[in-house]
């Protein structure tokens, strides 16, 4: 039943993935009446709650120690304090260390599994109502305030909210009720993810290997082994993800190379196709949409998740107090993320087209940049600081001490 003035809620969150959860994190005792629509409990595996590995830049590590999130972690991210980055066919690597640009480390990697867990631990003491688990039903824009309409145990119930967020992923029912398009585009790649452990431990070296048919990537994990990420054709893609483990451990080696040491076990496959989808716009009357139901990106240069948690922590920002679903309000959150989004989304989107490029003058001009990269003195900066997350107008949580 909606409350005096007619709302049920100020806030409706719609997705209890890791975006949805973390905005609900940071709008904890702002005072606002917070609700999150879940399709699943948590011991049922809500979306996010899997085995694939996450590279945290240091700005969300920062966002997430301020959050208290993550103290609740199970594992400690693993940090990764260089990056090793190489294009099969071309001359030249580019080595960066975290300690050239006055930092411990780039950031660290977590199991997006137990990031939700520790999600779900600091959320288990917020101010929230949670409708879980609940299906929607139905989306209802609304000049006054959009209307959800959710299933739960075998009852409809109808709520009004003065803001609905769309945090609801890649085929985001409210997005699409509100009218907002997508640019869509399938890469022809599917991304393999395991946990790979190789003759050498980790030393904290993230390794990312450029080839024709996409990337492959070994990120150092806690317990002395790595994920391990590979792109395949997707017309290959499940003769690959069948092969035995010894097979897949040779394909892996073949595509990415001794660099990390030689491959001595590999953990079970699960596999992803690589679709990118950019929402048009990010906000609607009273509705914003952030994380995947925003944009859906290539993994290459792990920005997906990244790039999701600084618009959570932007809204959070931007609303201070009134109306959250007035309409400056909005207009000042969509300013506020426009440049970084932007630029993370070229970034993303050319990185995966110009090194996938087979041609000739392309692997020309990779190998230029990869040696100019690995040589010239300064030249590096700008893709470290938005690898960092220090990209646009940085959300406060973001900074940490720095």
């Amino acid at each position: 039943m909606a409350s005096h003035d007619g709302f049920d809620h100020d806030i409706l969150i719609l997705g209890g993935g890791l975006v949805g959860s973390a905005l609900a994190c940071a709008l904890d005792g702002r005072g606002w009446r917070v609700a999150q629509v879940e399709s699943s409990l948590p011991q049922e595996g809500a979306p996010g709650f899997d085995e694939r590995k996450l590279a945290l830049a240091l700005a969300s590590l920062n966002a997430l120690s301020a959050l208290d999130v993550l103290p609740r972690l199970a594992t400690a991210p693993a940090p990764i304090r260089r990056v090793h980055i190489t294009r099969a066919g071309d001359f030249g690597a580019v080595r960066l260390a975290a300690t050239d640009h006055g930092r411990e480390a780039f950031g660290g990697v977590v199991l997006a599994r137990e990031l939700g867990q520790a999600l779900e631990s600091r959320l288990a003491a917020a101010d929230l109502v949670r409708y879980r688990p609940a299906s929607v039903v139905s989306v209802e824009p609304r000049a006054d305030g959009p209307v959800v309409v959710i299933e739960q145990a075998g009852e409809t119930r109808r709520l009004r909210a003065r803001l609905l967020v769309a945090a609801d992923g890649t085929r985001s029912l409210a997005r699409e009720a509100f009218g907002i398009g997508t640019d869509e585009h399938d890469y022809g790649q599917t991304l393999l993810v395991c946990s790979l452990a190789t003759d050498r431990a980790p030393d904290g070296t993230a390794y990312e290997r450029f080839t024709d048919q996409g990337p492959v990537a070994l990120l150092p994990m806690a317990g002395g082994h790595y994920g391990a990420i590979c792109a395949v054709a997707s017309g290959d893609a499940a003769r690959v993800l069948a092969l035995p483990d010894e097979a897949y451990i040779d394909y892996f080696q073949r595509r990415f190379g001794w660099r990390a040491g030689r491959v001595l076990r590999a953990g079970a496959r699960s596999a992803y196709p690589i679709v990118r989808r950019v929402a048009q716009r990010i906000t609607a009357p009273r509705c914003v949409v952030m994380g995947n139901a925003a944009q859906t990106l290539h993994p290459i240069g792990a920005q997906g998740f990244n790039l999701g948690l600084r618009d959570a922590l932007t809204l959070a920002e931007v609303l201070a107090g009134g109306d959250p679903g007035a309409q400056a309000l909005l207009a000042e959150y969509e300013s506020r993320r426009r440049e970084d989004r932007e630029r993370t989304l070229a970034f993303s989107d050319g990185l995966a087209r110009a090194t996938a490029n087979a041609s000739f003058p392309m692997h020309v001009l990779r190998t230029l940049g990869l040696v100019a990269l690995g040589h010239v003195p300064g030249l590096a900066d700008p893709l470290v600081s938005g690898a960092m997350g220090f990209r646009g107008q940085v959300p406060a949580l973001s900074r940490g001490r720095a």
